[in-house]
């Protein structure tokens, strides 16, 4: 009823009705006209009665409504039906400026930013000096992980750690199973990588989570960093991945003297081996 109120016939497409309206806003024979439902049914799904309803009535619903994709998601946790994938709203798509600064925050601890196909959109500069990362690579973190020889060079585990990337992109593939986008990533990754196609049959599933790694940098030596996945809800098509130094090790340090001005001189990037 809220979000009926809230919605005035002339943005609606209707005659406002003028000094005739008591209430602001659509009446409920309106929106159900507008949605296509029946009037006595959109009573009953206002009044929470259980009545039988679709995802596509629903839609016709919030499309009238106005509903924006969070409250498109309430609609259906209400109606006891398995919410749509979170959309990014139009005032949240430009988060990249605030988001940067985060990342650049947590220096001087690598950071990245990627979109759902893991193609990378922002990393701080502790991210290029420690795992490679520069503009002159295949901008897909899944890609990068198999054909970059740098950062394969540093990868101590780098075999186990495959193993772990290769399902948690599969994991992330399961939300969109029919995406062009994530099929081309697969192809091309395929193309490039016999490993990769090898450990793609293997159907491996895991969730993004916490993974140990251990880079051999050809500087400061061996470094010990969980990776950690965060999803971001107001933008729910980009991850941020922060590394962060393992308890018990000298990471810390070695990062701290890595990212300094001396020792940034001449290694940004150093010869792999």
């Amino acid at each position: 009823m809220s979000r009926r109120a809230r919605i005035t016939p002339t943005e609606a497409g209707l005659p406002d009705g003028g000094a005739r309206r008591r209430t602001p806003g659509l009446r409920r024979e309106e929106v159900a006209v507008l949605a296509g439902v029946g009037v006595s049914w959109y009573q009953w799904l206002e009044q929470g009665r259980d009545i039988t309803v679709s995802g596509q009535v629903l839609d016709s619903v919030g499309r009238v409504l106005k509903l924006t994709s969070a409250e498109r998601r309430h609609l259906y946790a209400l109606a006891g039906l398995n919410p749509p994938a979170l959309e990014v709203a139009p005032a949240d798509r430009d988060m990249c400026d605030g988001l940067k600064r985060l990342i650049d925050a947590w220096m001087p601890f690598p950071a990245h930013i990627m979109d759902s196909y893991w193609n990378t959109v922002l990393y701080n500069d502790a991210a290029a000096l420690v795992f490679g990362m520069r503009p002159e690579i295949v901008q897909n973190c899944l890609i990068a992980f198999f054909t970059d020889p740098i950062y394969r060079s540093r990868a101590a585990r780098w075999e186990e750690i495959a193993c772990q990337v290769v399902a948690q992109f599969r994991a992330a593939c399961s939300e969109k199973p029919h995406d062009d986008g994530f099929r081309a990533v697969i192809e091309e990754a395929r193309e490039l990588s016999p490993e990769f196609a090898e450990l793609w049959e293997r159907g491996d599933v895991r969730p993004g989570g916490q993974t140990q790694k251990e880079i051999e940098h050809p500087v400061v030596g061996t470094l010990h960093v969980e990776s950690t996945q965060l999803r971001i809800p107001a933008r729910p098509d980009l991850a941020i991945v922060l590394h962060t130094p393992q308890p018990g090790t000298d990471t810390a340090g070695k990062l701290e003297w890595l990212t300094s001005p001396e020792g940034r001189r001449g290694s940004m990037y150093p010869i792999a081996g």
